[in-house]
């Protein structure tokens, strides 16, 4: 749906090394990249790209959902997201009140955005 979504983070470096180790599993690599002020473009294979830069200004909490091809998928990112210094926000599991196959692992990020990873797809 998104083309890129684009948000200012605190600190520029923890903030493009977090998601770049919690979003590897996905296959997520930077794209592009400027200086901090302009920022830096991360992506998977010429997908939906997510681009941070450097701010003073405090941003608004956000809730970013990507899309995970396998449940696997799922569990890697969860674990590399607390890895990289991501808080826990819900382990990775099926969320029936969504749908039935709707599984997803939920964690917080260096400026507090809850970012989740989920797979639409039945189990194998």
């Amino acid at each position: 749906m998104f083309d890129h979504v684009k948000f200012g983070v605190s600190d520029y470096a923890a903030s493009k090394a977090f998601f770049l180790k919690a979003l590897e599993p996905l296959g997520v690599t930077v794209v592009s990249e400027g200086t901090p002020a302009y920022g830096v473009e991360l992506s998977a294979k010429d997908k939906t790209s997510l681009c941070l830069f450097q701010t003073s200004e405090t941003p608004a909490h956000l809730h970013l959902a990507f899309v995970a091809e396998h449940r696997e998928q799922v569990d890697a990112f969860y674990h590399a997201a607390l890895q990289a210094g991501g808080k826990d926000n819900g382990p990775p599991g099926l969320r029936p009140n969504y749908h039935a196959n709707y599984y997803a692992a939920f964690v917080i990020g260096p400026d507090g955005h809850n970012i989740e990873v989920v797979c639409h797809k039945p189990g194998a």
